[in-house]
Formats: structure tokens, C-alpha cells, sequence
């Protein structure tokens, strides 16, 4: 007899639909599995005869066909086992077919029965609601998660044998309901606090400039002076994410495997902080059936990339395209697919591989042709599409042992929220292309035509902003840069026009590395 269930398969981070078909006829007792499954599937066989036994059913001894249509894609994973398993359990007339024509199916079936819980179900809750698809069943530690797309009614069950008495008994099914309750909470008080940071003025101004605006920010400095301190307390003072943006790196997180357990919705923004080590697939994302890499699982944060030299040369430049496009496109022979990549990238660095070439007390033990060496590893088009840089220097004794209180997270937020409302205002009033709005949350993200329309300057700041061009040989990505910087810095002072004196803070943003690198 044949018998037809419904599930859905990954493709990046979209889910796309997936009729499997199991067909039990006379013959030799085998199971076969064809439409390009791979390993975990075709183990999913010895999974699904001992679920089955054990939740006591019968397993036919028969020949079983199992087809997962369309042939030509490639599936991938084990949330294959309970549509399979709910197929042949009609196939052999131990459940009516007809039960399994309105849900679909996903979850991984343990040797006992049980429905362990599977990676991607927002996407594929977002797929069912996209087709109009009313009801899907899942591993009751899935439906949380499920449950925040609006549209489908989402049942979660322990076990094969409570799945197959809830559909044999329609009327005690439940879709799970009130997922936002249960969603993670974010608690300021866990995060590390600006309060603790000692000194470094201009390195803590800088931070919130690149907060309020979305700016990319570089550290330079020697070892031990707070590059790393500064990096992780920037989250903190970022703004709280929106609906929209929570449930995109959910789904980021979700497809990645990387959605903590009991928190369907994450509600704090991303900090991720990969070794240098890491490789060109780790980092942007890829495989045989492409996954999002540490730029997509940064996305609507931050990715703090310590020891910037460090990082092998192909990976720094993976990082080119993401940071001017907000996306990472991973091309394969059969399909290419788009991740999204919009984070604030923090970089930290020594000047010199001892560490202590700008140091005024310290003596640098490298030679002119190691320090040369060391910083033509970041190449200038990298460095160009870095907003701020901002030299780090040594603490004094004087400030490690000052204890008067220094400004707290809190309070530096409160800033970057009013000048993050501001830009807010000013890009959904404008009109865009084609008389739609703007579309954009912050300076950063400012096109070439957007940047002009906004950060007009006066005769006498052009004429200061060519004075610095001519004279640190800037290029036409940097003139943007600080245009934008010199934005952000208006926006903080409550200014609408951009002066002499916040375009002077941006160009010094823009020069340290003119010293440094050439």
C-alpha cells in the first residue's frame, strides 16, 4: 500500500517543501531510501524500526520503498524520522492515511519512541505560513519556537505513541499557544559594564560614536590596554533590537543549531568572537549544503575580531563584501544562496607583533621590516571600509587606581538611543528611490546618494574636509566615512548641521591609520 506524508527541507536559511511517499509490497524484508538523502537519513531506517517496535507498533516485514520528492535536491538531517515513520505506520494500515493529510512533520525519532528536537523549524514554520499551511507537529521542545510565526497551529508531542493517540483523538489536540512568555528576557545586569573600564577616554568616546552610528570601529594598541574590555562592553550599549530583528537572527541561530534551549525568540543582540584560526568557510558560511558562517550568526550585532593580523589573509577578505552590502552571497555548482551579514565589526590589534611600537615607555624589539610585515597583513581596501580607528594607549598607574565612578553603560545608552531616534526620524520621513522611504536604521548603513543628501557641509567645513583629504591622501570610500562619522557626532550633540568641529573629530578617526599603515 502507499501512503504520503509532508515535512519541509533546508536550503540556506529558507525551507522549502518535501513530499515523502512510502510504499509497502511483497517482498525480501529491506528498506529503501531514495531522492538524494544523505548519511543521517539513510541511518534514519535503523531509528525508525526500533521507534517504531518500542512504542509498540509493528514494523512490516516486508520490502518498503521511501521516495522524498522533489528527487533532484539534496536532504539533509534527521527531521526526516517521523514523517517517514508516520508513513510506513500507513503504508501497513496501523493508522489511517486520511489522518496525515492536513499536518506536517519534522522532528528526529529516538530508539524508545521519543521525538528529539531539530535545528531550522522557524524557517520552516515560516515556509507553512508563506503556503498557507495550517498545521505542523513537532518535538514538544520545538514548538516554543514554531509558535512565533502567526498563521499555523503548531502541536508538540513527546513521543510517536502520544502523536498517534492525539490524531486518533482530534478533539484533545491543543496548538501550543503564548510563545513570547517564554522567550529569553534581556537582563542588562549580565553584561560587562563601561563602569569597570578605566581611563581610556577617547577610546570610550570613540565606542559610542560607533554605537550611535552602527560604526565599524579598529583598536590599535599594546597589549593588556583594554582592546578586549572595551570590545565586549559594546553590545551593552547598543539599542534594544526590534520585533523584526529578533526573529531574524533566531532564525539565523535556529538553522545554525545555535538557538539556546527554552528561549525560542533571542532578544539580545549577537557578540561573536572567533579565534584567528578560524577558517574562510567557518567564517563566511558554506558547505555542501551551505550554513551560515560567524558573519550571518553576527548579524544585527557584533563580530569582535581580536588579533586582526592574526587571521589568515583570505579570511580578512571574505569580510569585504558583508561589510559594504550587509550580505554574504555563497556560490555552489547547483544553486548560490544569500545570507544576511549586517554587524558592526570591532577589530583589535598590536601595532607591531611585540606589541609595543607606539608604546612611550616600553621599547619595541621588532625591526622596521617585521613591522612592515605585520600590518601588510590587513590589507587597504579591508582598512578602508573600517569607519573609526582609534589608537588605545598603555593605562597609567593614576587611572588604574582612580576609584572615582566612571560613566556606566547605562547612561552612555541613553545617548546612543536619542541619537539612534533621531536617525530613525530623519530616514523613515525621507524618500528614497522611487518615492519609497529610505529604509535604513542608522548613519552607517547611508548610500553614496543618501550621504550627500544628509551631511551637506558648509564652505568653511569643505574646505577643512579637502585640507585633510589632499593631506592624508584619503580615498573616496574614507571621504564617506567621515561624512557619515561627522553625522553620527551631530546627531549625539543634537545638532542638524554638521560643524568644523564634529567634522574634526571624524577626520582624527580616519588618520590614525595613515600613521600606522603606510
Amino acid at each position: 500500500m502507499l501512503a504520503k506524508t509532508h515535512t519541509l527541507g533546508l536550503i540556506g536559511l529558507d525551507a522549502h517543501p518535501v513530499d515523502i511517499e512510502v510504499d509497502v509490497a511483497n517482498g525480501l524484508p529491506q528498506t529503501t531510501i531514495v531522492g538524494l538523502p544523505d548519511s543521517a537519513i539513510k541511518e534514519s531506517k535503523e531509528r525508525v524500526r526500533s521507534g517504531i517496535k518500542n512504542s509498540g507498533f509493528r514494523y512490516p516485514a516486508d520490502k518498503i520503498t521511501v521516495s522524498l520528492a522533489p528527487a533532484d535536491i539534496k536532504k539533509e538531517g534527521a527531521l526526516y524520522d517521523l514523517p517517514i515513520a508516520m508513513g510506513i505506520l500507513a503504508a501497513s494500515k496501523q493508522i489511517q492515511p486520511a489522518l496525515l493529510e492536513e499536518y506536517w512533520f519534522a522532528a528526529e525519532l529516538a530508539l524508545d519512541g521519543r521525538l528529539r528536537p531539530v535545528k531550522g523549524i522557524l524557517a520552516m514554520a515560516q515556509a507553512l505560513s508563506i503556503h498557507r499551511i495550517k498545521k505542523l507537529v513537532l518535538p514538544a521542545a520545538n514548538a516554543p519556537e514554531a509558535a512565533l510565526v502567526e498563521g499555523i497551529q503548531v502541536f508538540g508531542f513527546k513521543t510517536l505513541r502520544d502523536l498517534i493517540e492525539g490524531l486518533h483523538n482530534p478533539e484533545t489536540l491543543k496548538p501550543f499557544r503564548n510563545p513570547v512568555a517564554c522567550a529569553a528576557r534581556h537582563d542588562a545586569g549580565d553584561e560587562p559594564d563601561f563602569a569597570d573600564v578605566k581611563g581610556q577616554f577617547l577610546a570610550k568616546r570613540a565606542m559610542e560614536i560607533a554605537a550611535a552610528g552602527g560604526h565599524n570601529i579598529l583598536l590599535v594598541g599594546p597589549p593588556g590596554s583594554g582592546k578586549t574590555m572595551l570590545a565586549r562592553r559594546l553590545p551593552g550599549i547598543l539599542p534594544e533590537m526590534t520585533a523584526h530583528e529578533s526573529l531574524e537572527i533566531t532564525k539565523i541561530h535556529s538553522v545554525a543549531g545555535y538557538a539556546p534551549p527554552g528561549s525560542p525568540l533571542l532578544r539580545q543582540r549577537p557578540f561573536r568572537a572567533p579565534h584567528h584560526t578560524i577558517s574562510d568557510v567557518a567564517l563566511a558560511g558554506g558547505g555542501s549544503n551551505p550554513q551560515p558562517g560567524e558573519i550571518s550568526l553576527a548579524h544585527n550585532g557584533v563580530l569582535f575580531l581580536d588579533e586582526l593580523p592574526e587571521f589568515h589573509r583570505n579570511a580578512l577578505e571574505i569580510l569585504r563584501q558583508p561589510l559594504e552590502e550587509g550580505c554574504i552571497r555563497i556560490a555552489r555548482a547547483q544553486r548560490s544562496l544569500n545570507f544576511p551579514a549586517r554587524f558592526m565589526l570591532i577589530a583589535a590589534m598590536n601595532p607591531c607583533p611585540c606589541g609595543y611600537y607606539t608604546d612611550p615607555v616600553r621599547p619595541c624589539r621588532c625591526s622596521q621590516s617585521k613591522i612592515h610585515q605585520y600590518l601588510g597583513k590587513i590589507s587597504g581596501p579591508l582598512l578602508d571600509r573600517i569607519d573609526i580607528h582609534v589608537e588605545v594607549p598603555a593605562i597609567k598607574y593614576q587611572e588604574l587606581s582612580d576609584n572615582t565612578p566612571a560613566e556606566s553603560s547605562a547612561q552612555i545608552k541613553e545617548r546612543v538611543n536619542k541619537a539612534r531616534a533621531v536617525q530613525e526620524a530623519r530616514f523613515s520621513a525621507g524618500e528614497g528611490r522611487d518615492g519609497k522611504k529610505d529604509g535604513i536604521l542608522s548613519n552607517a548603513q547611508m548610500s553614496h546618494r543618501q550621504t550627500r543628501r544628509y551631511c551637506a557641509l558648509g564652505k568653511e567645513e569643505s574646505e577643512l574636509l579637502r585640507t585633510a583629504m589632499n593631506n592624508f591622501h584619503l580615498s573616496a570610500r574614507a571621504f564617506d566615512k567621515i561624512l557619515k562619522i561627522s553625522r553620527t557626532i551631530a546627531d549625539l550633540t543634537g545638532s542638524q548641521d554638521i560643524t568644523t568641529q564634529h567634522l574634526s573629530e571624524a577626520i582624527h578617526y580616519r588618520s590614525l591609520d595613515r600613521g600606522f599603515f603606510l
